[in-house]
């Protein structure tokens, strides 16, 4: 039985142990492991939990990106970054070994024109914009917002396309927001049934057309975790997306700094 007739086998015997099985990503691009600042990690206790877990795991590198959302996550460049200093400083009081960065998941909403005229974003290495959709209806502005991100001189990343419900029957559209400039980021928990069938999926699909970009762990808690973790022990992701231009390890190959200051 083949490798991708393996990956719908619901008795598929564990290979390995989860130890160091994400160490060939190098960077978690996409989580939210900042103490108290969205739906994620609630306390510095928890987000130390979660980096520990993503230390297991071979993950040493992360940007965190909490939600900026209207009316809901309502972030900013300042809470972020009191939010990462305040788990930076533990981390290095108590000498736990990890590289922390921090950027943001901008939801496309009323106020993401705002955020990007105003040119005061959380992005990845300098460069990158993390953006995402709402899952119960699709966003008439997507291609509006990439063009305005591109003409800002920025590089939108779409997260977790295979998420969103209402483009499960319209291949096309991934087509056309990879060509529209767009790249996208795959949930490694996507590959399970963690988030249905249908995600899995399309997500399977999208891997098989190389799409993705960029991989994350989208880690909100330690279910994400444990989940995670049968995740890695189940499928070799790194054979599974090799087919696909992941760049986490390239992310700070041009020597930017990180905004840890």
């Amino acid at each position: 039985m083949g490798f991708w007739s393996n990956l719908f086998g619901a008795n598929k015997k564990e290979q390995s142990a989860y130890h160091n099985r994400l160490e060939w990503i190098g960077w978690d691009i996409h989580n939210h492991i900042l103490p108290g600042i969205d739906d994620g990690s609630p306390s510095v206790e928890d987000s130390v939990i979660l980096i520990e877990g993503l230390k297991s795991l071979g993950i040493h590198n992360s940007i965190s990106t909490p939600h900026v959302m209207a009316g809901v996550h309502n972030n900013t460049p300042e809470t972020i970054k009191a939010a990462h200093n305040k788990l930076s400083d533990h981390l290095k009081a108590n000498s736990i070994d990890f590289k922390l960065g921090f950027s943001a998941e901008y939801m496309i909403d009323d106020q993401i024109d705002q955020w990007i005229s105003s040119d005061k974003l959380c992005l990845i290495a300098d460069k990158y914009m993390l953006i995402e959709m709402s899952y119960l209806s699709e966003s008439k502005a997507l291609f509006s917002i990439i063009k305005a991100i591109q003409d800002r001189g920025y590089q939108p990343i779409l997260a977790h396309p295979e998420r969103y419900n209402y483009f499960h029957n319209n291949f096309k559209i991934f087509e056309e927001i990879k060509n529209a400039g767009c790249f996208l980021q795959l949930n490694l928990l996507s590959i399970s049934k963690y988030y249905g069938e249908n995600v899995k999926t399309c997500a399977l699909t999208l891997i098989r057309a190389g799409m993705y970009d960029f991989v994350g762990t989208d880690m909100h808690h330690t279910r994400h975790l444990e989940a995670l973790k049968g995740v890695v022990i189940k499928y070799d992701t790194k054979e599974l997306l090799q087919g696909n231009p992941i760049k986490n390890y390239k992310l700070f190959e041009s020597k930017r700094e990180m905004k840890t200051a």
